[in-house]
């Protein structure tokens, strides 16, 4: 029996998705709920598991394809086990050949375990077709010496000679450092949406950043005396984005414009604090977001942040995971960056940069104090947010974070 694979239903407003990564091949054992192939949307990557037990029979669809919902991509052989095809093929042609060597009988068997269509893939067979190719003479350096399609365009590229001997062992070559190389790798589907979104900032809003620092000494005294506890009560560790967090809501609450998004003609005030969180991922750049902020304990934000933070490593984030968000915060400071201008994220209205603390030399009454510094950059929507309102927006900030009591007192 044959069970189709198709790809899972889109997530709205996604119209087409592209085939990463086929982690099986045709061939191969797969278990039920097992992932065999990751499809990557403009927003999230899709798993998609066995619908039950058996052998991957064929891949309709190779990595790199771009598909729709629903679309037939493979299919699997229901409760087959590999290496039975191959097995009575095995049987066939030494019953057939019992005048030869043990050794030829051998080669044969090989031979037609590789000449079998079920075991190679749709490119695999296009080629074989394309260009009239005995795939017996073709040496395989997939999994089970299967025939992949990089064999086949080597053997095509050698003028069909690659198969008639091993070749020689040579020394390895060693690059010259003066050697110009490039290699070309087309952008994922996420990178191309960031880029967009990006473009479509630049090009859409009034943008303006305004600056400013805060003294960091006091949340790191904090930090540093109720680290263990904090960590031994909650199971997490006590960092800097809760703070930075909850100083980005109270601000919000004392400025409702920062908290607005522009709809046409109207300016829409939100609310809620819904506040995204910059995370960066092997696949690109993703803004996640903490629902409901202003009911979050410094615990509770540490916690998501981190589960977060862990889905996007292992690209496992969701379409809600990544909707909504009315203002977000980006820390570039992990990598080092001392000053930045971080670019809206549409339709909000305004982004807050944090940066790396560095110790600097600073006028504190009258002397010359070594303080950890760190600057604060917001770029906001002139359309939406005058000068006034964002330099005060920022200025709350960095004193909630000068006097983290501020945010246990509300003043």
């Amino acid at each position: 029996m044959t069970i189709e694979i198709k790809v899972p239903d889109l997530p709205e407003s996604v119209a087409d998705a592209t085939i990463a990564t086929w982690h099986k091949q045709p061939g191969d054992q797969v278990e039920r709920d097992e992932v065999i192939v990751d499809i990557e949307t403009d927003k999230v990557v899709l798993e998609v598991p066995a619908p039950e037990a058996g052998i991957l029979e064929s891949i309709l669809e190779d990595a790199g394809a771009t598909v729709l919902g629903q679309q037939l991509i493979g299919k699997i052989k229901k409760g087959a086990v590999a290496g039975e095809a191959t097995r009575e093929k095995t049987s066939s042609a030494n019953g057939e050949a019992k005048e030869e060597s043990k050794e030829e009988a051998k080669q044969d068997s090989k031979a037609d375990a590789k000449a079998d269509d079920d075991s190679l893939s749709p490119a695999v067979r296009r080629l074989v077709a394309e260009h009239n190719i005995d795939v017996a003479k073709v040496s395989g350096s997939g999994k089970g010496g299967r025939i992949t399609k990089e064999d086949v365009e080597a053997f095509i590229k050698d003028g069909g000679k690659k198969a008639n001997a091993p070749a020689a062992k040579v020394d390895p070559i060693v690059a010259s450092p003066e050697e110009r190389t490039e290699k070309r790798v087309p952008m994922t589907r996420l990178r191309k949406r960031v880029a967009e979104r990006l473009l479509e900032a630049k090009n859409t809003t009034a943008m303006l950043t305004t600056f400013n620092e805060v003294n960091m000494g006091p949340i790191m005294s904090l930090r540093k005396q109720y680290q263990e506890v904090f960590e031994k009560r909650h199971g997490v560790r006590l960092g800097f984005m809760s703070f930075y967090v909850k100083a980005v809501v109270e601000s919000l609450k004392r400025f409702p414009e920062v908290n607005a998004s522009l709809d046409g003609d109207d300016i829409v005030y939100h609310n809620y604090f819904d506040v995204s969180i910059a995370v960066s991922t092997p696949r690109g750049l993703v803004t996640p977001v903490l629902r409901d902020c202003d009911r979050l304990s410094l615990a509770d934000i540490e916690k998501t942040i981190k589960e977060l933070a862990v889905k996007g490593r292992d690209g496992k984030l969701t379409v809600d995971d990544m909707t909504g968000g009315n203002f977000t915060v980006t820390n570039g400071g992990v990598f080092g960056s001392l000053m930045s201008t971080p670019i809206i994220n549409p339709p909000q209205s305004a982004i807050l940069g944090m940066h790396k603390i560095e110790d600097r030399p600073m006028a504190v009454n009258g002397e010359v104090v070594i303080q950890p510094m760190m600057y604060l950059a917001l770029s906001y929507d002139h359309r939406m947010i005058d000068g006034r309102e964002s330099v005060s927006f920022l200025v709350s900030i960095k004193e909630l974070l000068e006097d983290p009591t501020r945010l246990l007192l509300d003043v």
